[in-house]
């Protein structure tokens, strides 16, 4: 039996990637934070099935100790601080968290067993103001954010613990993947959730900043099946995880309210206060190299991706206001409307 231990397992990417493991017979062992170990909603479910271990980021001997209870074979970094628009906010925390911690991570396995196959989850974030258009393993990085920054670091310093320590290291340079799991900050997530709010009659508006932005959207099932391939292949290397295709937020809006018998147009406001400091106008992804050496594909497309989240949205809230259900803690009080 493999052994896997996964940072981030409370996130989207970390809970689809705890079922896809498990699927495949592994023992799933996941890092997890103290203010995280309370609330793991998106792994409630396997509850039983993953083991949990406690560990920081910042703290390299907590990283060396779950190594060395987990002693898993593959190690998957997906922990960070992953919002881009609070990456503006705690610039310091995100360079620290999502830069700095995958090196105290790199060092712990150095440390305990270099034989360890690392996976690190780069970001298209990390190109910014494109150079080319589509991009793939070779188009220059130019963040433009706080959060693209932390994720060039982190990219580079596995490159060379690779090229350094012979550790055998990937980077999947994943462009944007959502799900219903997704969180509530990400456009995905709040609008689909917004189109489910307005449906069912509470709330009248929508409010968004650039609807010009395009990006390369696709479902976070498909991509974490990339993750594994990468770490599976006889030589480590970095991959371009994308759909190759880009379609602005408007599209975006126009198809969640679509698929919910809405016209966008008399609930969506557009709000300059929402736009970013300085904008990553488009990313589009060329996931050849995955395509030919890993025989990955993705699978779902942008459509079914937005039908998908809308109708768990809708299902979600229809559940939470049945008559006489009760609503639990603070997961429950996230739900609900905010007061007018």
């Amino acid at each position: 039996m493999k052994r896997a231990l996964i940072t981030g397992i409370t996130g989207q990417d970390g809970s689809y990637l705890a079922e896809f493991l498990l699927g495949k017979g592994y023992r799933v062992y996941g890092l997890v934070r103290r203010s995280s170990a309370g609330n793991p909603e998106r792994i409630r479910h396997l509850e039983g099935q993953v083991h949990l271990l406690p560990g920081d980021m910042l703290d390299q001997p907590s990283l060396v100790a779950a190594l060395d209870q987990a002693e898993p074979d593959e190690v998957y970094n997906l922990a960070a601080q992953s919002y881009v628009g609070v990456s503006w906010q705690q610039p310091l925390l995100t360079a620290q968290v999502t830069g700095l911690g995958v090196t105290h991570l790199l060092e712990a396995i150095r440390t305990v067993n270099p034989k360890i196959r690392f996976y690190q989850a780069s970001s298209s974030e990390m190109f910014g103001r494109v150079r080319e258009i589509p991009q793939n393993e070779n188009t220059p990085f130019y963040p433009r954010s706080p959060y693209g920054a932390a994720k060039v670091y982190a990219h580079h310093i596995t490159v060379n613990y690779r090229e350094s320590y012979g550790l055998f290291a990937c980077c999947g340079i994943l462009f944007n993947h959502e799900s219903p799991r997704r969180g509530l900050e990400f456009v995905t997530r709040k609008v689909s959730d917004g189109v489910a709010r307005i449906k069912l009659g509470l709330a009248g508006e929508l409010r968004l900043g650039n609807l010009d932005s395009r990006r390369d959207w696709g479902y976070a099932g498909d991509y974490v099946e990339a993750m594994w391939l990468m770490l599976q292949q006889e030589e480590p290397g970095d991959y371009v995880i994308a759909t190759g295709e880009t379609h602005p937020v408007r599209e975006l809006v126009e198809t969640a309210f679509s698929h919910a018998g809405l016209d966008w147009r008399k609930y969506v406001v557009v709000d300059p206060a929402l736009y970013r400091p300085a904008e990553v106008e488009l990313l589009c992804g060329d996931y050849s190299r995955a395509r030919d050496r890993l025989g990955w594909r993705p699978k779902v497309t942008f459509a079914e991706l937005v039908q998908m989240m809308v109708d768990a949205d809708l299902e979600r809230w229809e559940k939470i206001l049945q008559p006489g259900r009760p609503v639990d803690g603070d997961a429950g009080a996230a739900l609900l409307p905010p007061a007018r």
